[in-house]
């Protein structure tokens, strides 16, 4: 039995093609900035309300990846890469890329996964049976070739399942845009591009190419969506000035803070005096601790909008992560009440306010973090500052709380259980910070003897 148990284990892998890619996703570091989720929230309004959605439960999260690529892995939240923000030229192209992943969600592509990895796992598995008999028969050459071509056979089957989901998508893409009263000029634009790339990169475009695809040929998708968006009423609608505005000075600091500083400076050389050289010139200079050209260029920024919060925000990071808190505080504070607390914001502000290491400042931080994680509590380094300043003041309950929060989310435990524990003994009795001591000390619990179970099942297996 064990040359079919290894076959039926290699047929099976190429199922789990889905889960390993969310699981990479979750390992790729996700870029957090205040002003990029604030576009992306901007841009993508009005196309997952076309798309039925409630704006506020789709998330945009950007990870620090150099494919140009975006993905949905359950859930209400596309997965947007840095090397697709750094490959468009056109706030329009992202949004026709919102669109074609919001079709995914309200298509329950994720959810009906199932659907055509069972259809290709029935093809495999009677692949199987037939090889086992060839083998039990004394043919194992025949066997393998049963087996290989059942896995051809079922990769087939599963890969023509997601080609239709993809086409689902931009049919559906192309609705929201519609409804949104945008053009689909970039959602054209960007598949352009990335037919450029497969033509760069050797890519067949024959129709026999589309067997091993997980998509439609890009020449056919554009055909396609050319004829629909060229009938709709906003095909000539220009883009909104402001948005691309917006957009090229996050693709700018996201340029910056991402390559390497004598890259930036050759793509933003010194004789471009716009706004977005002067934003990646400022983060490029930062990386390499010129402090001085640093400030400079953000200093070029704030003189043409004093009070934009993220030339702000941006000057205060600079003197902060320089050693210089106390120069900090000022921008820090002011961007902070310009984003109405924004948790981000916040969160740097209340860590500057700490590193300034007087104690004057230490009420004005708890309240300003205790904003901040009211706000969004899954934000690990904003508990682990709230905790450093509790410490500060002597109370240690509460210290050992927000130590607790961070380490659960950070999937510590132990720690976390331990921290908790602690905490609910100096903390008064049924208040708040007590009952959510408790709670965190049962989930601690739940998950540690979730992980004794699945370590004890992995050993007996």
């Amino acid at each position: 039995m064990r040359l079919p148990v290894r076959l039926l284990a290699r047929c099976f892998a190429i199922f789990a093609v889905l889960a390993l890619s969310v699981q990479q996703a979750a390992a790729q570091a996700i870029l957090r900035d205040a002003e990029t989720e604030a576009l992306f929230k901007d841009i993508g309004a009005p196309l997952v309300k076309a798309a039925g959605l409630q704006p506020g439960n789709v998330d945009f999260v950007l990870l620090n990846d150099p494919s140009i690529n975006a993905f949905v892995a359950g859930g209400q939240a596309i997965y947007i890469h840095s090397g697709l923000i750094n490959a468009a030229t056109d706030v329009n192209e992202v949004q026709g890329v919102i669109a074609h992943e919001l079709g995914h969600i309200t298509g329950g592509h994720i959810i009906r996964f199932d659907e055509g990895a069972k259809a290709a796992t029935n093809v495999t598995i009677l692949s199987l049976l037939l090889g086992v008999a060839a083998a039990a028969a004394g043919s194992p050459d025949a066997a393998m070739g049963v087996l290989a071509a059942g896995q051809q056979a079922a990769m087939g089957k599963f890969l023509a399942f997601t080609r239709v989901q993809e086409s689902s998508a931009d049919a559906a893409g192309a609705e929201y845009l519609s409804k949104a009263g945008i053009s689909g000029r970039g959602s054209i634009e960007f598949f352009k591009k990335l037919q450029n790339l497969e033509f760069r990169h050797g890519y067949s475009q024959s129709d026999e190419a589309t067997f091993g695809r997980t998509h439609p040929l890009t020449g056919d998708r554009i055909a396609n969506l050319r004829e629909t968006y060229q009938k709709d009423a906003a095909w000539n609608k220009p883009d909104d000035p402001k948005l691309q505005e917006r957009f090229l000075r996050v693709r700018a600091k996201l340029y910056g803070y991402l390559a390497e500083p004598e890259q930036t400076l050759i793509s933003y050389p010194l004789t471009d005096n716009s706004i977005p050289a002067h934003y990646a010139r400022a983060y490029a200079y930062h990386k390499e601790a010129f402090v001085g050209k640093a400030l400079a260029e953000t200093a070029a920024l704030i003189t043409t909008e004093p009070d934009n919060p993220y030339f702000l925000e941006l000057k205060g990071q600079i003197l902060l992560e320089s050693g210089r808190p106390d120069e900090a505080l000022p921008a820090l504070r002011r961007a902070t009440q310009l984003t109405g607390n924004n948790p981000l914001i916040a969160t740097i502000f209340g860590h500057a306010l700490i590193a300034t290491e007087d104690a004057a400042n230490y009420p004005e931080a708890e309240r300003v973090l205790k904003a901040a994680v009211t706000r969004e509590r899954e934000s690990p380094f904003a508990w682990y500052q709230l905790g450093v300043v509790y410490a500060a003041q002597g109370d240690m309950p509460r210290a050992r709380l927000a130590s607790a929060e961070q380490q659960v989310m950070e999937g510590q435990y132990a720690e976390a259980l331990h921290n908790a524990e602690a905490a609910a003994i100096g903390l008064p009795e049924g208040s708040s910070d007590w009952l959510r001591a408790q709670d965190i000390t049962m989930q601690a619990r739940a998950a540690l003897e979730d992980k004794k179970k699945k370590g004890k099942s992995k050993r007996d297996g």
